[in-house]
């Protein structure tokens, strides 16, 4: 059995009785019932997925996966493909916005070379994990962007390490990633999970002018009418428009699912690796928080296509898992409040008239 397959195996339904529980003590707390709004739901949801009725939590690990995509040749991006090798530099050294809020929240954070086309593992950069597949996906304007086996060794890179966070003593798990051209392979594969016309999903990225803007509506549109054939399965998708990242962030939740461990995803690009995920593992979706509303091109829709209700709405982004982590930082604030506020009993409080 493949590493996928028993992962996918692996995933249970969520436990109705202890979100029922976890239910019955938010209304025992000193407050008028549902006074928390949708922190109460994220609670119930976090117990449900652990199985945990007590919302136990312990630390918080935010995955980024890095990889270089092809179609950057085509001009869909407002920066160089040498700045992801750039970044991967940066966010291992400490210095980019992910690292900043990880540090600030006390989270993991793992980075991960799946894929960037410099390969820097022989003078690795310090604060970065070397898992390569490949030296970045190829174009997809010209065929696939990678092969079956390439796109399933990035899903299974993403498996084993979520089941890695998690068995270091991860509850929450946060994904995000870092590759330039990558909002262009995640229109692309929205695109195809929702049925959502390129035109309403293609965004800026990075900033790219009006004349940008038009060659990446193009290329998705090009390549979306190239690969129509293998839009029936996950590993198909990812291997025909993926990227290496957005593959292993597909894998990253699969593996959450199977560990009980509810992973966050971040922005628009981590949403595609999300519907993917989905395609590729039924029940794998119920894990899920969806942390942030993009300002890139039709987030909204993707979300709503999907029946995701994201928790904030930044106009961000960025990336990197910043969002992500940003909602991780509130789901904490959510159970620590179940956690610690005094029950209407506990304190010697009336309860509600009847």
């Amino acid at each position: 059995m493949s590493t996928i397959d028993a992962t996918i195996r692996g995933i249970k339904a969520l436990d109705r009785a202890a979100e029922r529980d976890a239910l019955a003590r938010l209304d025992a707390l000193t407050k008028p019932p549902g006074s928390l709004g949708r922190l109460e739901e994220i609670v119930a949801r976090y117990a449900a997925i652990r199985g945990d009725a007590a919302a136990r939590i312990g630390r918080g690990a935010v995955l980024l996966f890095a990889g270089d995509h092809g179609v950057a040749a085509a001009g869909v991006s407002a920066y160089p493909a040498a700045v992801t090798v750039e970044m991967l530099r940066n966010i291992g050294a400490g210095g980019a916005a992910i690292s900043v809020l990880a540090r600030r929240f006390g989270y993991e954070l793992m980075v991960t070379d799946v894929g960037v086309a410099t390969d820097t593992s022989a003078a690795p950069f310090p604060g970065v994990r070397y898992r390569r597949v490949a030296a970045g996906t190829r174009n997809f304007l010209d065929g696939p962007a990678m092969t079956s086996d390439e796109a399933i060794r990035a899903v299974e890179i993403g498996i084993e390490t979520a089941v890695e966070a998690a068995g270091a003593g991860a509850t929450i798990i946060g994904i995000g990633e870092m590759g330039i051209a990558n909002s262009t392979s995640a229109a692309a594969l929205l695109s195809a999970t929702t049925g959502i016309a390129p035109d309403r999903l293609v965004g800026r990225g990075t900033g790219i002018d009006d004349a940008g803007l038009q060659r990446k509506l193009a290329a998705v549109e090009r390549a979306l009418r190239l690969h129509r054939d293998q839009f029936n399965g996950g590993i198909e998708l990812l291997a025909a428009l993926g990227g290496l990242e957005i593959a292993a962030m597909a894998g990253a939740c699969l593996g959450a699912a199977a560990a009980r461990v509810p992973v966050v995803n971040d922005g628009f690009i981590a949403t595609a690796a999300a519907a993917v995920a989905d395609r590729i593992g039924a029940g794998v979706r119920d894990a899920m928080f969806f942390s942030h509303q993009s300002a890139e091109g039709g987030h909204a829709l993707a979300l709503a296509a999907m029946g995701a209700r994201p928790l904030l709405d930044l106009g961000m982004r960025l990336g990197e898992g910043t969002g992500a982590a940003l909602a991780m930082n509130l789901l904490e604030s959510a159970v620590a409040l179940f956690q610690q506020m005094a029950t209407f009993a506990s304190a010697g409080v009336s309860g509600k008239l009847a």
